[in-house]
């Protein structure tokens, strides 16, 4: 989601900047493991269809500096990512790109599809630790999150690419998708993907991590038996 939203957004600075200055903002601490997964070739444009699967046990955990603030804690369930930025993760997490900041684009992904669902009427728990974080405060948790990745050495300070970021995703663009609903429905993981993770990793879509896609009025799916989804990349704080 984040991937696409950036190369959008980049070109819409020009007419619509955002009010989050990068230099002032504070930075957040990450703890915890996650996982990226493949789990089909996808359609015919990116590079297939990705999870951000939760390792079940020690999931990623994104805590800001303030703790009096909206958002102060904030840990992603299972959900799609961009499929066209994977790679990338995959093989330069490390460097100098900005798709180094794979860790804070999931916990910027997670807030939108939190606020996709809980303005479509989700009760879901799961999304009750950002439900009082609004649109500019999602944009400056994404610079604090890509702080946090500099304060921990896992990726070289580049103000530029991280300015250029956190303005992007506080752009008209970025609002116009802040505020879309009917988008919750779409955003849940399929029952195959829900399987191929699980055959994959087994314990990382059972329980809390599963109900956080299924809607209040959905009943239980049935998990079919799958081929294990491939673990394209691991990150460990």
């Amino acid at each position: 989601m984040l991937g696409r939203l950036i190369s959008i957004s980049i070109v819409s600075l020009s007419v619509a900047c955002s009010s989050i200055d990068y230099k002032k903002l504070a930075p957040g601490s990450f703890s915890g493991s996650l996982f990226v997964m493949w789990v089909d070739e996808g359609g015919p444009s990116g590079d297939g269809t990705f999870l951000f699967v939760p390792d079940p046990g020690d999931p990623l955990i994104f805590r800001r500096a303030d703790q009096q603030a909206p958002g102060k804690t904030i840990q992603p369930g299972l959900m799609y990512t961009d499929g066209g930025s994977i790679p990338k993760v995959a093989q330069v997490f490390n460097g100098l790109s900005p798709w180094g900041y794979a860790p804070a684009y999931m916990i910027h992904d997670w807030m939108f599809v939190a606020r996709h669902c809980i303005v479509d009427g989700s009760s879901d728990k799961r999304f009750q630790q950002v439900q009082d974080v609004d649109f500019d405060q999602s944009a400056a948790i994404l610079g604090e999150a890509i702080k946090a990745l500099v304060d921990a050495d896992r990726v070289d300070p580049n103000d530029v690419a991280a300015n250029t970021i956190t303005g992007a995703v506080g752009s008209v663009v970025a609002r116009q998708l802040w505020e879309k609903r009917g988008a919750c429905a779409a955003q849940q993981v399929s029952a195959k993907d829900i399987a191929a993770a699980e055959a994959a990793i087994p314990g990382s879509t059972r329980a809390r991590t599963l109900r956080t896609f299924r809607l209040p009025e959905a009943a239980p799916a049935a998990v079919p038996v799958a081929k294990p989804a491939k673990i394209v990349s691991r990150v460990t704080f």
